[in-house]
């Protein structure tokens, strides 16, 4: 009994390998298409926020959104970071008309953890990548967005990963939109080239013409700031 179900389980490895292999080239064939219903409302829509100029860029992007279609927001941050959530949440508040003490509606601030801290040795950075991925995937997981803006900040990594995998699984569907930070005028950020190599993002958007010569699968998307 025990040698029939050790065929079993080789037999059904291989299957089990190819199904998932067809199901990674179908969404790699999917992303980037067109969305189905290009004049949906209601998307749920996870912005990822990241210290230095990042938020600021990404702030600046928010401005240019149909804010409409793009609801609830959700904004995530760095642990760390004491400074990104208090500037999306003035953005909110000036979305508001009226009354200023009137709760943020269509909006959350969230933080989640770092896997690796400026001057952190590479040794305690295991265990903290390991944390900072288990929360990246109890965010997406409970979020469930339909649409992931990110610019660079490491912290996009895990989540933006974490979506893909919930794609490949068919157990969700978010549009992953990256757009490299203005600052990147010869290369890729690490994050932008993980993403670009990885075939993770939907749309990869770079703000330099030599850029998207170097990476011919990004869009020229001119400077946003």
């Amino acid at each position: 009994m025990g040698v029939d179900a050790f065929a079993a389980v080789c037999c059904a490895i291989p299957v089990l390998v190819s199904l998932l292999a067809v199901r990674v080239a179908y969404v790699l064939c999917r992303s980037g298409l067109p969305p189905s219903n290009p004049h949906a409302v209601g998307l749920r829509c996870l912005i990822v926020l990241g210290s230095g100029g990042h938020t600021a860029e990404m702030m600046n992007i928010l401005t240019e959104l149909q804010k409409d279609r793009f609801t609830p927001r959700y904004y995530v941050a760095a642990l760390t970071d004491n400074m990104s959530l208090q500037k999306a949440q003035v953005y909110e508040k000036s979305l508001i008309q009226g009354d200023r003490e009137k709760i943020i509606e269509g909006a959350q601030f969230m933080q989640i953890y770092r896997s690796r801290e400026v001057g952190q040795s590479y040794i305690t950075s295991i265990a903290t990548t390991v944390l900072a991925v288990l929360h990246a995937m109890w965010l997406i997981i409970r979020i469930r967005p339909q649409v992931i803006f990110c610019n660079g900040p490491g912290t996009c990594i895990p989540l933006c990963a974490t979506a893909f995998l919930l794609k490949v699984l068919g157990l969700g569907w978010s549009s992953i939109f990256y757009i490299e930070s203005i600052a990147r005028v010869e290369k890729l950020s690490l994050s932008g080239l993980l993403l670009y190599k990885l075939r993770l993002a939907d749309q990869f958007f770079v703000q330099w013409p030599q850029l998207q010569q170097k990476y011919p699968r990004a869009q020229y998307a001119g400077r946003l700031m």
